[in-house]
């Protein structure tokens, strides 16, 4: 990546093409440059936001890193890296890494989520019971992690 075409913000679009192009909500636009991901943009005359290259680079990393489920805070860390070091990618493999971790322990903790609702769901037979099993579980902490008789 070039570092300087990040930084290219010369005007060239409004943010609905700056929306359409990367997919991200004109809201969460304005959110980001809010939060400072995103740099401000130039102002036209009439004072509608006028985004360039650097804008729609920084965007899409931003829209990707998010689908990859990395926080703001790291994805602020990661835009650093590209922005500021010569050799980031050591740095990013830390922020990475430790991402990785957090999806595998929420890989882990939906495992044990499935193989409750599926108890759970095994435990309603046809549904034809007047007391549900299900919401029985649900309101017995206790119940929803015991296994099927």
């Amino acid at each position: 990546m070039d570092k300087s075409a990040l930084r290219d913000t010369a005007p060239q679009l409004p943010i609905g093409e700056l929306s359409r192009r990367t997919g991200v909500n004109i809201e969460t636009v304005r959110y980001y440059e809010k939060i400072g991901l995103m740099p401000a943009p130039a102002r036209s005359e009439g004072g509608h936001r006028l985004y360039g290259r650097g804008h729609l680079l920084r965007l899409n990393f931003v829209r990707r890193a998010r689908e990859l489920g990395f926080t703001l805070n790291e994805i602020r860390d990661l835009l650093e890296l590209a922005e500021q070091r010569d050799l980031p990618c050591a740095e990013a493999r830390v922020v990475a890494a430790a991402h990785l971790g957090d999806v595998r322990s929420k890989l882990a903790a939906l495992r044990k989520m499935e193989k409750v609702l599926v108890d759970m769901v095994a435990r309603c037979a046809d549904g034809a019971t007047p007391d549900c099993p299900i919401l029985e579980a649900l309101f017995d902490s206790e119940a929803a992690t015991r296994p099927a008789p």
